[in-house]
């Protein structure tokens, strides 16, 4: 028994280093000034008298459920499926001004933070702050956590990673415990059209040939009923009750447990 006793000692000791130390990595690759007021203007600007039309050459967008956010009291955690990197500047573009120019966008530090150069560009142009893939629970989101105390909303896609065909995958558990430690809403976001735009594999945004002329895709993101943390609910619960939001197609998502709700892609 003591022996067993000593070993989770001491796993809980690791895995509360290894969080700790994912913090500090995540605070040393974050770039801060791309939150600043100079930055905000630079990237509202840039959103829509640049990225704006550009995009728009390649997909035509839509937007449904955006009417939510007159009632909605920020700041929200917002959670989206992820099949491109057209992803995030589709939804941005459908958030009402005032929301987007107060939401930071998780981004995966492996692939957006390695260089200095590309950390700093997707930060302006985003608002991007780094996450780790590798996990580490609420210590290695400490420096989100700071931002959404602040007041940011957090657009984060908690499958990890873009899907490779389309299908919504298992969801993590991180965004459930901003929302959970803060008492925060989640709102779903549901993104199609975009991987046909630009699939995982293509560098570059596509229209659709045609026998004459080419064409735009149709890109459509649609917000769902906020889901606000129950008191003794665990995150895999939360977040069960968020992802019935994709399985169904439904506005709102069924509580967990009820006809509807899925349970397995919680975790």
């Amino acid at each position: 028994m003591r022996v067993a006793a000593k070993r989770d000692g001491r796993l809980g000791q690791d895995a509360a280093a290894k969080s700790a130390e994912l913090a500090r990595q995540m605070r040393r690759l974050d770039v801060p000034w791309a939150r600043s007021a100079p930055s905000r203007a630079v990237r509202a600007a840039l959103l829509v008298f640049v990225l704006g039309p550009l995009i728009a050459y390649y997909v035509r967008a839509r937007r449904r459920g955006h009417e939510r956010f007159a009632q909605l009291t920020g700041p929200v955690v917002l959670v989206s499926n992820h099949s491109s990197h057209l992803d995030t500047p589709a939804i941005l573009r459908a958030l009402p001004a005032a929301w987007r120019r107060r939401t930071v966008v998780a981004a995966a530090a492996d692939h957006f933070y390695q260089r200095r150069s590309v950390a700093s560009g997707v930060s302006l142009l985003f608002n991007t702050v780094p996450v780790s893939r590798a996990g580490g629970g609420a210590d290695a989101l400490e420096h989100i956590q700071e931002l959404v105390a602040d007041g940011w909303n957090l657009l984060i896609y908690a499958e990890g990673t873009r899907s490779r065909d389309g299908s919504v995958g298992r969801m993590h558990s991180g965004a459930a415990l901003v929302a959970q430690r803060h008492q925060i809403s989640i709102v779903p976001v549901r993104v199609t059209g975009t991987r046909a735009a630009m699939p995982p594999s293509a560098s570059w945004p596509h229209r659709i040939k045609g026998r004459l002329l080419s064409h735009r895709h149709q890109v459509e993101v649609a917000f769902g009923a906020p889901v606000a943390p129950r008191a003794g609910e665990t995150p895999a619960q939360l977040m069960a009750r968020v992802s019935a939001f994709y399985a169904t197609g439904a506005d709102d998502p069924p509580a967990a447990g009820q006809p509807g709700a899925c349970t397995r892609r919680g975790g």
